[in-house]
């Protein structure tokens, strides 16, 4: 058996494809270059995805169960008011994801993306989580409150130029880094404290 027909193949596949996506996003993006870095054969890539836009929404797919793994949503109020930080941690860590996500509205913009009903059932559940723990009584409440806390989290990563203009941060200052999480988490933990039932999107 080569090497572009081993099991792992699929795998290999959305490895590159991720890479690719993130450096080029969806238009950008060569099948041609993702089968060359998978060493497989780009007909693989039709065969399991179908085409590339499936091939990116199974890329962030994969990238979704990675982020669950490893930043799973808090159940308790404690580990809610360091979530901004867990999330910060992961895309400073890796900021594929933050990537895929801003190509990803800049190419759909507000049309349907592919698995779009997997993708919101992924939020509800966060939602109905934060809403339970936190006892704010309103789903749209507790989705606008997770919306919220990831951009906080996000945000320095989506526009790079952004936050190096406005704080003067640079890559390899770590305790810069340090400092900017702690002021976010902050910033996270007040919006927290003001999640109560009196204030709520469905009021209006």
């Amino acid at each position: 058996m080569s090497k572009e027909t081993t099991p792992d193949t699929p795998t290999r596949l959305l490895e590159a494809a991720r890479a690719e996506f993130a450096q080029y996003g969806i238009s950008g993006a060569r099948v041609d270059r993702i089968a060359e870095q998978a060493a497989a054969n780009k007909q693989r890539i039709y065969a399991y995805f179908g085409n590339k836009d499936q091939l990116f929404a199974a890329v962030l797919a994969q990238a979704y169960r990675d982020l669950s793994e490893q930043v799973p949503v808090p159940t308790t109020r404690e580990g809610i008011e360091e979530y901004v930080g867990h999330v910060f941690d992961y895309h400073r860590r890796d900021n594929s994801l933050i990537r895929l996500l801003a190509w990803e509205g800049l190419h759909y913009g507000n049309k349907e993306i592919p698995g779009e009903a997997e993708r919101e059932a992924y939020y509800t559940l966060k939602s109905e989580i934060l809403s339970e723990t936190l006892e704010i009584g309103s789903a749209r409440k507790a989705g606008t409150l997770l919306m919220t806390l990831i951009g906080i989290a996000s945000w320095p990563f989506v526009v790079e130029q952004q936050r190096r203009l406005m704080t003067g941060l640079a890559p390899d200052d770590e305790e810069g880094w340090d400092k900017l999480r702690t002021v976010l988490v902050a910033h996270g933990r007040a919006v927290i404290d003001t999640a109560s039932p009196a204030v709520s999107l469905d009021a209006h």
